[in-house]
């Protein structure tokens, strides 16, 4: 007889063992189905967690007095997803799910803690930055209780700064305390190129110097009507590097800090009043009781309008020149508020008047013109004969 066959669950039970005991990469597919579930459920984890801080964020930054809390609460939410992610590599290395071996002397303990260590440490660098916009909440409320409007511009500036210190003091930990680098070394190298990085890079340095002068000295805040050189317009941004300016055709201009900070700055809208120089013309035929009661009228209306004018300033009218074609009456005043649009409609309203009360008054302004005075010459006789001869002609 010949051999009997073996039964069927000692056939069917090493092709059963062997799905999960095949290996890849040195290690059985068993090891890394059980290290993929269970990063799997980290992830799932921490995104349940992200979820339930985002809205608990929301919910409160919709309160009135819960601003600040949603802020904190929505700084976290996402951070907390990679910090749990992170928890989670550290537990899969102390359970010893991540034995795995890719060869002689090739075990990833240490670089799994490294990983781990390094999701964590940019997961609460990533939190610290975002908690930057609940500082810039506070500092915001503070700089709406100043007058300037400047201080509202160096709030986002404060925000940048800090934003980039968090993330070179992170890099400067991550780099030293998980990787072991020696940041001294790092640092004096930084100082020997430091001369050559200062050289090519004054030009910034001069205008992050000239930005700290504009925050000191206030020449300007948002919103100005300034001169600065050979431009003029409207004050939109201050940044570290530069200054925006909007010209009144629409126009953007980008000035470095450095050049506004060494040139004159004219802060027109910080004057107490719109100054108006009127020269109000006559005719040269106009007699000198006309001439008065021309400047008379003119002082009237000035008086009938006091209360546009600095108590110190009520306007002045006098009879100043003799121009070549007309006689010359000046007007100065000092409009407020000043507003330039306002000080268009007063001038309007006081042209009109003055128009109309010239015309009642039977004052001619005066228009360029010229009198041409032509002299005629005295008319002269020759005496004598005709054509061809003279008088001193001897006959024949």
């Amino acid at each position: 007889m010949g051999p009997m066959p073996l039964p069927i669950a000692q056939t069917t039970r090493p092709e059963a063992a062997a799905w999960y005991a095949a290996r890849f990469l040195n290690n059985t597919l068993l090891q890394w189905a059980g290290l993929l579930a269970f990063l799997l459920v980290t992830f799932i984890v921490g995104r349940v967690v992200s979820f339930v801080l985002d809205r608990a964020g929301r919910w409160s930054g919709g309160r009135a007095r819960g601003r600040a809390l949603g802020l904190v609460l929505g700084s976290f939410s996402r951070p907390a997803a990679m910090l749990v992610f992170a928890g989670g590599l550290c537990l899969v290395e102390r359970l010893g799910i991540v034995n795995l071996d890719f060869g002689p002397d090739r075990d990833l303990t240490a670089f799994w803690r490294q990983v781990a260590a390094t999701i964590a440490a940019i997961a609460v660098g990533w939190a610290v930055y975002r908690l930057v916009d609940v500082l810039e909440l506070f500092l915001s409320a503070w700089t709406s209780r100043t007058r300037t409007q400047l201080d509202d511009q160096l709030v986002p500036l404060v925000r940048k700064s800090l934003r980039v210190f968090v993330v070179i003091i992170a890099a400067l930990f991550i780099a030293q305390n998980i990787y072991g680098w020696s940041i001294s070394s790092l640092l004096a190298g930084l100082g020997l190129g430091g001369l050559a990085f200062a050289l090519a890079a004054q030009d910034a340095l001069k205008n992050l110097f000239g930005s700290l002068t504009i925050f000191a000295d206030r020449p300007f805040q948002l919103g100005d009507w300034v001169r600065i050189g050979e431009h003029e317009g409207i004050i939109e941004e201050v940044g570290f590097r530069s200054t925006r300016l909007r010209t009144f055709p629409g126009h953007l201009v980008t000035i470095p800090n450095a050049k506004v900070a060494d040139t004159a700055v004219e802060n027109v809208s910080r004057r107490p009043s719109v100054r108006r120089v009127l020269n109000v013309t006559v005719t040269y035929d106009t007699p000198p009781e006309k001439m008065a009661r021309a400047v008379e009228v003119l002082r009237e209306m000035l008086a009938a309008r006091r209360e546009h004018f600095p108590p110190d300033r009520p306007g002045e009218v006098h009879f100043n020149d003799f121009n070549a074609a007309s006689l010359n009456i000046i007007v100065y005043y000092w409009f407020t508020p000043a507003d330039y649009w306002q000080s268009l409609a007063f001038a309007h309203a006081f042209n009109m008047e003055l128009l109309r009360r010239y015309n009642e008054e039977g004052i001619e302004f005066a228009f360029p013109t010229q009198t041409l005075y032509l002299k005629q010459d005295s008319a002269f006789a020759i005496s004598g004969g005709g054509a061809g001869g003279g008088a001193d002609r001897p006959g024949p």
